[in-house]
């Protein structure tokens, strides 16, 4: 069966309409328009991961640093938290594990450009959104413009820039973008009042941020001072019920950027005062596509390696610009010197979250476990900074039949083109439901027509069609496009697709797609990768590799688990426990070396594990083996308190499916 596009139709870009951007003395510059966001004057795809350097270890920063590198990640995106800094009213805490600056000047080390996440308010899944509790005592409006909260603030940034003075774009530093405040979606005076403050402090960036969504017709902000950025989610934790979800229409090549607006975009429609953000404006940006989630007590989903990829695919391929991961790396909360520092129902939230554990099962775990969507993702990130050039211009071309959700049979595609070249986007995984096999796929872009392929499996692919390299025209290629080294082309054997490519008008079929095979024509080099072995390639600072899969796997600590006739003290109160005494019951652990993780392959609802009688490690069971370093257990008195599985919360991993 043939399947065909909607027509094609040039957007006009718009340039110079927003109070962004930025070109420094040498030339180098980042600029946003319309459609697409320009460095040193060439269209450009950001990769931004989130990597909460407070949650990790300072003398590991640099190694998790060099692992987001190596998965694609050019931005690394964090966010301040003003309760981590001055948990104490005036007493400013910017050491050790929460040294702003040496954390950004090691991402300028490696080559990473930062997005700073200034507040003050941040969320995060911390303790009053990452406002001190001293703060909420003092009877301001807060996130108003409230003259004592915007004082309080104005101190606050300047502490903050204290810390990264000079490392801006502007001086030659890694700091290329800010982002005011966060999900505050009817406060535009407040926003724009903010960014204000920021500026007459010294901070001076081209790419300001607010978040877009969380209202039905867009935030409410000043439109020409701030880029809006966007996420998707594949659950939702935060929920206070133990449902599931109906199928996400994340999943489905839908190009409606605001979550809580569905369908609203596409209309000229806008509230009684007569406000629309005019998404036409701005480039499709994101800065929370979840390549994870936290669990929270009542509501533990997993997410599948599928998930994320193809969340973060369907994206791309509906025409995001600046590509955004929350969370990329996950962490450990710390406990403050006055409460834990964790979001709970206590300080006002939905849902209790765990007090340490910010594992967020995302591509780099709590303790730097590289997971299968970091090596899923990876596969499109590669394609994004070797030829992103080239995508952002192309505009997204629906299908000719938009296909929902909760369709189980039609193929879900789409393209981005300029009107001749372009990639068309396959996916075929929904989340908690089964899509049936197409057979006898056609595509046809209305300039080039691709052979009969099958789409089968859960699989989620991009095909390039009349891609102009190195003076040679690719008509269309049945393979997944990874990167370019020299006059050489790299892409990976799509499970179930044959790879054939046909250049300069010679088809060329490749056989056995599960070894490595090199074709010529010409100058021009075609490498096919069995789709299993790209898994594992890389490129870095220009060079393209195979990383051994050896080192990416996880080093296990033998476990063993004794029971326990007794519950130790603890030293923090007992109101912070999440066990909460019921059921409780007590193992106690211990390990014959401190390297490595050990693998705790036990079911229970929530646990903590207790050395030396400090709490070191909790976990809300989510249906997966806990991981946790062996060093936290090493030549201690450790014990793992837990309460036994719990049958009403919401769980959805499936061992059977995974």
């Amino acid at each position: 069966m043939e399947y065909g596009f909607k027509e094609y139709k040039k957007a006009e870009i718009k340039r110079n309409h927003l109070n962004l951007g930025q070109v420094r003395e040498d030339g180098r510059s980042y600029q946003v328009n319309s459609l697409y966001l320009e460095k040193d004057g060439k269209p450009w795809i950001g990769i931004m991961g989130e990597f909460h350097f407070v949650r990790y270890p300072r003398s590991d920063w640099e190694m998790e640093l060099a692992k987001m590198k190596a998965g694609g990640i050019t931005t690394v995106a964090f966010y301040v938290f003003w309760i981590y800094h001055e948990e104490i009213e005036g007493q400013y805490d910017f050491t050790g594990d929460r040294d702003l600056r040496y954390f950004v000047e090691l991402c300028q080390k490696l080559g990473l450009t930062v997005m700073l996440r200034i507040g003050p308010w941040a969320h995060g899944e911390v303790r009053n959104g990452g406002f001190p509790d001293w703060l909420l005592k003092k009877g301001y409006k807060l996130r108003t413009n409230d003259a004592g909260y915007l004082e309080c603030v104005r101190g606050w940034y300047s502490k903050i820039y204290e810390q990264v003075q000079g490392l801006f774009f502007k001086d030659g530093g890694p700091i290329i973008g800010i982002q005011i405040e966060n999900e505050l979606v009817d406060q535009c005076e407040h926003l724009g009042k903010l960014k204000e403050i920021a500026v007459s402090i010294g901070f001076d960036v081209p790419i300001w941020t607010v978040t877009g969504w969380d209202r039905l017709y867009g935030a409410k902000f000043p439109v020409k001072e701030f880029l809006p950025v966007f996420g998707g989610y594949v659950d939702a934790p935060w929920l206070d019920h133990t449902k599931q979800l109906p199928p996400s229409h994340h999943f489905t090549f839908n190009t409606i950027r605001n979550d809580a607006a569905i369908g609203v975009d596409l209309i000229n429609e806008t509230d009684d005062e007569g406000w629309r953000l005019p998404y036409e404006d701005y480039p499709f940006a994101t800065c929370e596509l979840g390549s994870g989630l936290p669990t929270s007590y009542i509501r533990r989903p997993y997410v599948a390696p599928m998930d994320a990829y193809a969340l973060s695919l369907v994206k791309l391929g509906c025409g995001n610009n600046l590509v955004g991961y929350y969370m990329y790396h996950g962490g450990t909360n710390k406990l403050g010197a006055l409460s834990t520092l964790h979001e709970s129902k206590a300080t006002g939230y939905p849902n209790d979250y765990a007090i340490l554990n910010y594992d967020f099962m995302t591509c780099i775990g709590q303790y730097g476990q590289v997971r299968d969507q970091y090596k899923l993702c990876n596969l499109l990130h590669m394609f994004i900074n070797d030829f992103g050039d080239i995508l952002a211009p192309m505009e997204h071309v629906g299908s000719q039949t938009f296909v929902e959700a909760d369709d189980a049979d039609s193929l879900r595609y789409a393209m981005r083109t300029d009107g001749h070249s372009g990639f068309v986007f396959i996916n075929h995984h929904q989340r908690s439901l089964k899509l049936n096999d197409v057979k006898n796929v056609v595509i046809d872009t209305g300039s080039v027509k691709f052979p009969q392929f099958d789409v089968q499996g859960d699989v989620a692919f991009i095909l390039p069609f009349n891609l102009s390299f190195a003076k040679h025209n690719i008509e269309y290629a049945t393979a997944q496009l990874l990167c370019k080294y020299d006059n050489t082309l790299f892409f990976a054997a799509v499970p179930g697709v044959k790879p054939e490519y046909s250049v300069d008008g010679k088809v060329i079929a490749v056989d056995d797609s599960t070894n490595v095979s090199h074709n010529q024509v010409g100058d021009l080099t075609i490498v096919t990768i069995p789709w299993e072995v790209a898994l594992y390639l890389r490129k870095v600072d220009g060079k393209v590799f195979v990383e051994r899969k050896i080192n990416k796997e996880i080093c296990h600590t033998n476990l063993m688990i004794e029971d326990s006739v007794y519950i130790p003290e603890l030293d923090y109160p007992e109101e912070f426990s999440v066990c909460g005494g019921k059921e409780l019951q007590c193992k106690k652990l211990s390990v014959d070396s401190p390297d490595g993780l050990v693998s705790i392959n036990m079911e229970f609802d929530v646990a903590q594990i207790i050395a030396d009688g400090k709490l070191v490690a909790d976990c809300y069971y989510y249906g997966k083996p806990w991981e946790v370093p062996a060093s936290l257990i090493y030549g201690k008195e450790t014990y793992m308190v837990y309460t036994p599985v719990n049958k009403e919360i919401y769980m959805d991993y499936d061992e059977n499916l995974q």
